[in-house]
């Protein structure tokens, strides 16, 4: 009998540019979790991308695409972002092949910015204010159908920590590459602006998120707890929300339950269907 656990390599893109944050290990917990429930050979490596333009090969199984800091403009034609892209196009061509084993890949937040750049989906731009929170994200009919979504309320709530947003979407675009936005941000009715684009599924093995799924209440505690976080929060949405979102830390179906389920499920596509095979 074959005893050997299914072996499975992670690269984790690290688009963070040095700054410290929580993202990173919310990937590393989230990976360690699922090794753990599924009894999988799991490793992960991690790429410096934009500090050291470090890229992986195609020889992964799963990649995970991080958020970071800055704007997702200036980067246009810098050396870390052209392997960057190298990389995707790699990739895409792959999943074009007729391999069956198929390269999946997560976005999140500054890298889904990227990739909107990269597909010409709609206008991006800093925001009025920073957005940063325990908020709301409402599914579009799409979402509501998407797999990776499955088991989660609408809204449903998590991680949202952007002064970048992407808007305003190209829907002839969006119709031209077969690609659905699968969320939107919360609505505003007092104001008036675009909901920013909060999800969109750009192709079978292509998810991403403007959001933060990786975010846990721990790290998420450390941050609201900064006095420029705090003020950050204050200011945008008042004293009172500020407490509900601290209150909302230890709710178990906000951002905890999130993240027990969107990169799961998304790990379950990337994995235990290759393994399948």
């Amino acid at each position: 009998m074959n005893t050997d656990k299914p072996e499975v390599r992670v690269a984790i893109l690290d688009l963070y540019n040095g700054v410290a944050n929580e993202g990173m290990r919310g990937f590393r917990d989230i990976l360690d979790r699922y090794k753990a429930k599924h009894g999988l050979d799991l490793t992960y490596e991690i790429f410096d991308v934009r500090r050291k333009a470090q890229v992986p090969d195609t020889g992964f199984d799963v990649y995970i695409s991080s958020g970071g800091p800055g704007s997702p403009l200036d980067s246009e034609g810098t050396e870390w972002e052209k392997k960057y892209f190298r990389l995707i196009d790699k990739l895409e061509r792959h999943n074009k092949s007729d391999d069956p084993q198929k390269k999946h890949v997560l976005f999140v937040c500054h890298s889904f910015q990227l990739m909107c750049r990269r597909y010409g989906l709609g206008e991006i731009n800093t925001r009025r204010s920073p957005s940063f929170g325990i908020l709301p994200v409402h599914l579009t009919e799409a979402g509501a159908a998407e797999q990776v979504f499955e088991g989660l309320a609408d809204p449903f709530y998590t991680v949202d920590s952007r002064s970048w947003q992407v808007i305003n979407p190209n829907m002839e675009r969006f119709d031209e590459l077969g690609m659905e936005i699968l969320a939107l941000e919360k609505e505003r009715p007092y104001v008036d602006l675009p909901r920013a684009l909060m999800a969109i599924r750009f192709n079978e093995y292509f998810f991403a998120t403007q959001f933060h799924p990786e975010a846990d209440p721990h790290g998420m505690k450390i941050m609201l707890m900064r006095e420029d976080k705090k003020e950050e929060v204050i200011s945008e949405h008042g004293e009172a929300k500020y407490r509900e979102m601290l209150e909302r830390l230890d709710d178990p179906d906000k951002i905890a339950h999130t993240q027990n389920t969107i990169i799961p499920n998304f790990l379950d596509e990337a994995i235990l269907k290759t393994l399948s095979y």
